[in-house]
């Protein structure tokens, strides 16, 4: 007989969805079998496996060890490299600054040592991790960036970090801003709206058509400016793919270095002077605004992630008297 108690890591799954997680190489037909079978009990009842698991309770496997590990998946974690920064980290989360050309979860062409590959070597590295322990749980990354776009990326430590990360996202409880330079001269703030779609080639549109995607938000604001370029500070109050380079776009200011949607001509002045090849656009700050949950403890605190040495030294070159962002 083996006894498993549940922690906050495992709550809130089906008793069936667990096991099957737990005893990762059984058949789901052996998972059902047992529990018909009465071999299986949840808090010294029988389970029936649609049973929602609570923080505490306490699963008992009436089988011999010998079948229980034989059904354990024993994994490993892939050796990763680290190329991202720290900007905060506790025991429930862990914001990261993603360097441009660090891809956050595998594609088709960057399969292995992602920002998640190396989140998780980190973790498991420090001893906070490991996956023959956590009964299914793996930390997870609650919102991403293109791959050419840097700066910070928020990781849950354990399951409620997890869950309050993604509800802090879905329900605007964490502002998020970047920075850019655009094309022109940009003087005072505005909004830009409309409504967002992508084509099945990866180009992304911006409509006034309600009817041609999902409403987008945008807001800017100059911090510094001359003739030709503009800093812009950028709050998102949506979110979808590509979204800030198709506003700054429509406003006819589009981000220099970006190869999609930008100026073809200011494109290659500054890969010639700069060897800038992708989008000026970094993730520089959330502001977390949780006044609930376990996260609660963040509430009002202010992230910052410094840009790349070549970004300070476009800015730097651009303009006179920046004021102290970072």
């Amino acid at each position: 007989m083996r006894e498993i108690l549940i922690t906050n890591n495992e709550k809130g799954q089906r008793v069936d969805k667990f096991l099957m997680k737990y005893m990762a190489l059984a058949p789901k037909s052996f998972i059902y079998k047992m529990l018909r079978k009465k071999n299986i009990k949840l808090n010294n009842k029988k389970a029936e496996g649609n049973e929602i698991l609570n923080n505490n309770d306490v699963i008992k496997l009436f089988l011999a060890d010998e079948t229980i590990d034989k059904f354990i998946e024993n994994k490993t974690i892939k050796k990763a490299s680290r190329d991202f920064e720290i900007v905060y980290e506790d025991e429930n989360i862990i914001l990261a600054n993603k360097p441009q050309r660090l891809i956050v979860h595998p594609d088709k062409e960057h399969k292995t040592n992602t920002l998640n590959d190396q989140l998780i070597y980190y973790l498991s590295k420090k001893g906070d991790y490991n996956p023959n322990n956590s009964m299914g749980f793996i930390p997870s990354i609650c919102n991403r960036l293109d791959l050419n776009t840097s700066g910070i990326v928020t990781m849950g430590k354990n399951l409620p970090a997890v869950q309050e990360l993604n509800r802090g996202f879905k329900e605007k409880l964490i502002d998020k801003y970047y920075i850019t330079i655009v094309k022109g001269n940009v003087t005072k703030a505005g909004v830009v709206e409309g409504y967002h779609s992508k084509s099945s080639d990866n180009i992304a549109k911006l409509s006034n058509n309600s009817d041609e995607g999902n409403f987008i938000r945008t807001l800017y604001k100059p911090l510094a400016y001359n003739e030709e370029y503009t800093l812009l500070e950028i709050k998102l109050e949506t979110g979808k793919s590509h979204q800030i380079r198709i506003c700054m776009k429509s406003i006819g200011h589009p981000i220099i270095g970006d190869r999609k949607y930008g100026d073809t001509s200011v494109n290659k002045y500054f890969y010639d002077t700069f060897k800038l090849d992708n989008q000026f656009l970094h993730s520089y700050k959330l502001i977390m605004k949780f006044d609930s949950g376990c996260l609660k403890y963040l509430n009002d605190k202010v992230f910052k992630a410094k840009p790349s040495v070549k970004f300070d030294k476009i800015i730097n070159n651009l303009f006179e008297n920046v004021i102290e962002i970072f």
